[in-house]
Protein backbone atom coordinates (compact mmCIF):
# COMPACT_ATOMS: atom_id res chain seq x y z
CA UNK A 1 0.00 0.00 0.00
CA UNK A 2 1.18 3.51 -0.82
CA UNK A 3 2.39 5.71 2.02
CA UNK A 4 -0.10 8.78 1.62
CA UNK A 5 -0.02 11.67 3.18
CA UNK A 6 -2.84 14.57 3.15
CA UNK A 7 -2.30 17.71 4.28
CA UNK A 8 -5.09 20.71 4.81
CA UNK A 9 -4.50 24.27 4.09
CA UNK A 10 -5.97 27.95 4.26
CA UNK A 11 -5.44 31.29 3.36
CA UNK A 12 -7.17 34.54 3.46
CA UNK A 13 -6.75 37.85 2.38
CA UNK A 14 -8.55 41.53 2.07
CA UNK A 15 -9.82 43.28 -0.64
CA UNK A 16 -7.40 46.00 -2.16
CA UNK A 17 -9.31 47.33 -5.58
CA UNK A 18 -5.67 48.92 -6.29
CA UNK A 19 -4.42 45.23 -6.62
CA UNK A 20 -4.88 43.09 -10.05
CA UNK A 21 -7.16 40.18 -8.78
CA UNK A 22 -5.08 36.29 -9.36
CA UNK A 23 -6.57 33.00 -8.57
CA UNK A 24 -4.87 29.92 -9.51
CA UNK A 25 -2.69 31.98 -11.34
CA UNK A 26 -5.53 33.43 -13.34
CA UNK A 27 -5.41 37.32 -13.98
CA UNK A 28 -9.41 38.14 -13.19
CA UNK A 29 -9.81 41.67 -15.21
CA UNK A 30 -12.22 44.07 -13.94
CA UNK A 31 -12.53 42.17 -10.25
CA UNK A 32 -11.06 43.70 -7.45
CA UNK A 33 -7.53 42.25 -6.38
CA UNK A 34 -6.68 41.18 -2.58
CA UNK A 35 -4.06 42.78 -0.13
CA UNK A 36 -0.74 40.84 0.45
CA UNK A 37 2.96 40.72 0.90
CA UNK A 38 3.23 38.45 -2.93
CA UNK A 39 0.26 38.63 -5.40
CA UNK A 40 -2.10 37.59 -2.45
CA UNK A 41 -3.34 34.46 -5.11
CA UNK A 42 -5.41 32.60 -2.14
CA UNK A 43 -5.75 29.68 -4.53
CA UNK A 44 -2.46 28.71 -4.75
CA UNK A 45 -1.36 30.12 -1.31
CA UNK A 46 -3.68 27.68 0.54
CA UNK A 47 -2.52 24.39 -1.78
CA UNK A 48 1.14 25.31 -1.14
CA UNK A 49 0.12 25.27 2.75
CA UNK A 50 -1.82 21.68 2.49
CA UNK A 51 1.17 20.36 0.39
CA UNK A 52 3.67 22.03 3.24
CA UNK A 53 1.27 20.12 5.65
CA UNK A 54 0.99 16.86 4.20
CA UNK A 55 5.15 16.98 4.05
CA UNK A 56 4.93 18.05 7.85
CA UNK A 57 7.16 20.61 7.09
CA UNK A 58 5.10 23.79 8.80
CA UNK A 59 3.49 26.68 6.44
CA UNK A 60 4.14 29.38 4.13
CA UNK A 61 5.13 31.74 6.95
CA UNK A 62 8.16 29.47 8.18
CA UNK A 63 9.74 29.08 4.67
CA UNK A 64 8.17 31.99 3.14
CA UNK A 65 8.21 34.80 5.20
CA UNK A 66 6.16 38.56 4.76
CA UNK A 67 9.81 39.96 6.42
CA UNK A 68 11.47 38.88 3.59
CA UNK A 69 11.56 41.30 0.67
CA UNK A 70 12.53 38.57 -1.69
CA UNK A 71 9.19 37.02 -1.51
CA UNK A 72 7.43 40.61 -2.05
CA UNK A 73 5.36 40.38 -5.48
CA UNK A 74 5.85 36.91 -6.06
CA UNK A 75 3.68 35.27 -7.84
CA UNK A 76 0.87 32.70 -6.39
CA UNK A 77 2.19 29.99 -8.90
CA UNK A 78 6.14 30.53 -8.32
CA UNK A 79 5.17 30.15 -4.60
CA UNK A 80 3.59 27.03 -5.16
CA UNK A 81 6.37 25.60 -7.78
CA UNK A 82 8.94 26.41 -4.86
CA UNK A 83 6.68 24.41 -2.60
CA UNK A 84 6.39 20.93 -4.92
CA UNK A 85 10.29 21.23 -4.95
CA UNK A 86 10.76 21.88 -1.42
CA UNK A 87 8.50 18.26 -0.93
CA UNK A 88 10.66 16.44 -3.68
CA UNK A 89 13.69 17.32 -1.71
CA UNK A 90 12.08 14.81 1.31
CA UNK A 91 11.43 12.26 -1.59
CA UNK A 92 7.75 13.34 -1.53
CA UNK A 93 5.35 14.08 -4.67
CA UNK A 94 2.13 15.58 -4.96
CA UNK A 95 -0.92 13.24 -6.30
CA UNK A 96 -3.76 15.24 -6.06
CA UNK A 97 -5.77 18.15 -4.56
CA UNK A 98 -8.91 19.78 -3.95
CA UNK A 99 -9.68 23.29 -3.05
CA UNK A 100 -12.62 25.76 -3.00
CA UNK A 101 -12.25 29.27 -3.24
CA UNK A 102 -14.90 31.46 -0.60
CA UNK A 103 -15.32 34.64 -2.13
CA UNK A 104 -18.16 37.11 -3.35
CA UNK A 105 -15.99 37.42 -6.65
CA UNK A 106 -13.91 36.36 -8.93
CA UNK A 107 -16.38 34.08 -11.01
CA UNK A 108 -14.09 30.76 -10.02
CA UNK A 109 -16.23 28.71 -12.85
CA UNK A 110 -15.91 30.90 -15.95
CA UNK A 111 -11.51 30.26 -15.47
CA UNK A 112 -11.70 26.64 -13.88
CA UNK A 113 -10.39 24.37 -16.80
CA UNK A 114 -7.09 27.50 -17.18
CA UNK A 115 -6.67 27.58 -13.08
CA UNK A 116 -7.04 23.48 -12.87
CA UNK A 117 -4.18 23.69 -15.69
CA UNK A 118 -2.17 26.00 -13.73
CA UNK A 119 -2.44 24.13 -10.40
CA UNK A 120 -1.97 20.43 -12.22
CA UNK A 121 1.60 22.15 -13.76
CA UNK A 122 2.68 23.46 -10.63
CA UNK A 123 2.05 20.38 -8.62
CA UNK A 124 3.72 18.06 -12.14
CA UNK A 125 0.14 16.35 -12.08
CA UNK A 126 -2.32 15.74 -14.50
CA UNK A 127 -5.37 17.96 -14.53
CA UNK A 128 -7.86 15.70 -14.04
CA UNK A 129 -5.62 14.94 -9.94
CA UNK A 130 -6.92 19.07 -9.69
CA UNK A 131 -10.41 19.96 -8.04
CA UNK A 132 -11.05 23.61 -8.33
CA UNK A 133 -14.70 24.71 -6.41
CA UNK A 134 -16.23 28.17 -5.54
CA UNK A 135 -18.48 29.30 -2.86
CA UNK A 136 -19.89 32.30 -2.02
CA UNK A 137 -19.80 33.35 2.19
CA UNK A 138 -23.52 34.61 1.09
CA UNK A 139 -23.88 37.32 3.34
CA UNK A 140 -22.53 35.36 6.58
CA UNK A 141 -19.07 36.93 7.33
CA UNK A 142 -17.18 34.36 6.55
CA UNK A 143 -14.34 36.10 4.86
CA UNK A 144 -15.24 39.64 5.43
CA UNK A 145 -14.22 41.93 2.66
CA UNK A 146 -12.03 39.89 0.85
CA UNK A 147 -11.58 35.83 -0.25
CA UNK A 148 -10.50 32.95 1.77
CA UNK A 149 -9.22 29.22 0.18
CA UNK A 150 -9.45 25.96 1.53
CA UNK A 151 -7.16 22.90 0.10
CA UNK A 152 -6.55 19.55 0.55
CA UNK A 153 -3.44 17.65 -0.77
CA UNK A 154 -2.25 14.41 -1.27
CA UNK A 155 1.35 13.38 -1.39
CA UNK A 156 3.13 10.01 -2.06
CA UNK A 157 7.09 8.66 -1.62
CA UNK A 158 8.49 9.87 -5.07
Amino acid sequence: MADLRFGLGFDSHPRDATRPCRMGGVLFEGAPGLAGHSDADVLCHAVADAVLGAAGLGDLGEHFPETDPAFAGMGGLELLRRTVALVGRQGLRPQSCDATVIAAEPPIATRRDEIRANLAGALEVDPGRVSVKATRPEGLGLTGDGAACLALAVLAQA
